[in-house]
């Protein structure tokens, strides 16, 4: 079994929060038979240019540090996974640092950034986040990013955007793009959650939703991994089979859920799984090979 999880804060947190343990560790995606985990360059809480270049040059070093001194593996292509071995990829979480023109995206891609967010909880210069408002399309840099993005196989994440640069991507653009870490606004009423006109629309297009742990966008109240079941059933109700996956968000949430507080406990979902009546071969689907399908096809469009 390929398990793949499409968005952690891990870098963010290491860089932040130096003296607090991160969920993410090499010891417990091994345990756990992890096979790739995505790592965000998060643009940071402030939306200054300046401030989010500085914290992206720390969390880079950082993981230069985790490549060099820990034998953290990373990738460019999913062609090189193995089954058996850790792999990392890189994404950007919030684009401002984007902002002095297209150049800056090749040099993302240079690095190995393979999937871009153009949105965190504040607007800038490509888009609006769902958190200011919900009507805004994109911006028209916002759009020429996209495009670039996709003629370079760089994955497009519309997890933090609003609906109506969710809509502007699919219909704009000719690529399908992804919502690493998102959950159904059906089942939970929070802006930060994916209606299912643009799930529908998503999963109609060919793209792909990672589903987070985080709890208070899950339910109201105390959240369990059955919640986490409840948003993949809907998923896969309105047209995401094949097209579901893994977007913990771990190091990213301060309340977990209890029995996923870490990726040694992902095991636990994929029995919620069994239980609730998937299959092994959704199983396997959900656990990384969707992911693994939807990613091969656009990063070698």
């Amino acid at each position: 079994m390929f398990i793949c999880d499409a968005h952690c804060d891990t870098l963010y947190k290491r860089v932040t929060e130096t003296n607090a343990a991160p969920d993410v560790t090499l010891e417990r995606l091994q345990e756990a038979g992890v096979t790739l985990q995505t790592l965000a360059l998060f643009s940071g809480p402030d939306p200054l240019f300046d401030r989010a270049v500085q914290l992206n040059a720390a969390m880079r070093h950082e993981f230069l540090r985790l490549k060099e001194e820990e034998g953290w593996i990373q990738i460019t292509d999913l062609k090189d996974l193995k089954e058996g071995q850790v792999a990392f990829l890189l994404s950007l979480e919030g684009c401002q640092v984007l902002t002095p023109g297209l150049s800056c995206v090749d040099e993302f891609y240079e690095i190995g950034v393979r999937m871009m967010s153009l949105t965190w909880n504040h607007e800038n210069a490509l888009a609006t986040s769902h958190n200011v408002n919900q009507h805004d399309g994109l911006k028209a840099f916002g759009l020429d990013v996209v495009k670039h993005c996709q003629q370079l196989g760089i994955m497009i994440d519309v997890s933090h955007l609003n609906d109506a640069g969710v809509q502007d991507v699919l219909r704009k653009t000719d690529v399908p793009p992804l919502a690493s870490h998102i959950g159904c606004r059906s089942l939970m009423p929070a802006s930060r959650n994916m209606s299912d006109r643009n799930l529908k629309d998503l999963f109609k297009a060919g793209g792909f939703v990672g589903v987070y742990f985080l709890p208070y966008l899950l339910t109201e109240g105390e959240a369990t991994i059955e919640h986490v079941v409840d948003h993949i059933d809907h998923l896969m109700a309105i047209g995401g089979e094949g097209k579901i996956g893994i977007g913990s968000d771990f190091d990213g949430m301060s309340k977990k859920i209890e029995g996923l507080e870490h990726p040694g406990q992902l095991k636990n979902l994929f029995l919620a799984l069994e239980k609730r009546g998937y299959s092994r071969q959704d199983i396997d689907s959900i656990a990384g090979k969707a992911f693994i399908d939807y990613a091969t096809r656009v990063m070698s469009n």
